[in-house]
């Protein structure tokens, strides 16, 4: 009786959202993974755990990681070779992760997930200048501003009011697993919570650099309080990415 109670009621995967669309998987181009052997066992580890679509977005930051479309397809197609080698089965491409700087230029041809949808980022410091500004440019331009997670711009944790400007505009919200498992700290985690209680986020992604992250993101997932805290929230992934 027990154990079936268990199983139908603890789910211990994340088919539930299937597609992660903010990830750092590919190999030697930013903080992520430092190389091919690494970027694929951290894919079949996430691909045992239930995610049938990866969507890597490495950073584009002119000081310290000045990706283009070149370094990130060559990387991509690394992986994609790798994945052969080892008979893995997965659907894996890439776009970026964008920091708002003063290098960042509003343009066609970004490197954007499917649909036009483009990944964005800030210091988590504080706000990047004239950041309305580039929000109103790329949608003049067709594109569908997301913002990488919210929950970690500490600026914002006193004036949550903040939120609801940027939704206000138009940008939508990525929620990172690990912050509601408190990875980032107490104060993170309470403002991920008010944003899920708010109904704000609209995507929701490993964001996944390293086995660090794995370790405790797998925890969570096999022991279904990830599905618990979120496996009901109307997460958009696999309606707009599979």
């Amino acid at each position: 009786m027990f154990t079936f109670f268990k199983k139908k009621n603890q789910v211990e995967d994340v088919e539930w959202l299937g597609v992660d669309m903010h990830s750092h998987l590919l190999p030697g181009i930013d903080d992520g993974s430092p190389d091919i052997e690494q970027s694929l066992d951290l894919i079949k580890q996430l691909s045992d755990l239930g995610f049938s679509k990866f969507l890597c977005t490495p950073h584009i930051f002119e000081e310290l990681y000045p990706n283009d479309a070149n370094t990130i397809s060559s990387a991509l197609n690394k992986v994609k070779y790798g994945l052969k080698t080892i008979d893995l089965e997965v659907d894996i491409d890439a776009a970026a992760e964008y920091m708002i700087d003063e290098n960042f230029q509003v343009k066609e041809g970004l490197l954007c997930l499917p649909g036009k949808y483009i990944l964005i980022e800030m210091s988590y410091l504080s706000e990047s200048p004239g950041l309305d500004q580039v929000i109103f440019d790329l949608k003049i331009l067709g594109y569908h501003v997301i913002l990488a997670h919210p929950e970690r711009y500490s600026f914002n944790h006193n004036q949550l009011s903040r939120y609801t400007r940027y939704k206000e505009m138009g940008v939508m919200f990525q929620l990172n697993l690990l912050a509601v498992c408190g990875y980032y700290g107490n104060e993170v985690k309470r403002v991920s919570e008010y944003l899920l209680e708010n109904k704000l986020y609209d995507f929701a992604a490993t964001d996944l650099h390293h086995h660090k992250h794995l370790r405790v993101l797998s925890s969570a997932i096999t022991n279904g309080s990830l599905y618990k805290k979120l496996g009901n929230y109307d997460f958009k992934n696999k309606e707009i990415f599979s």
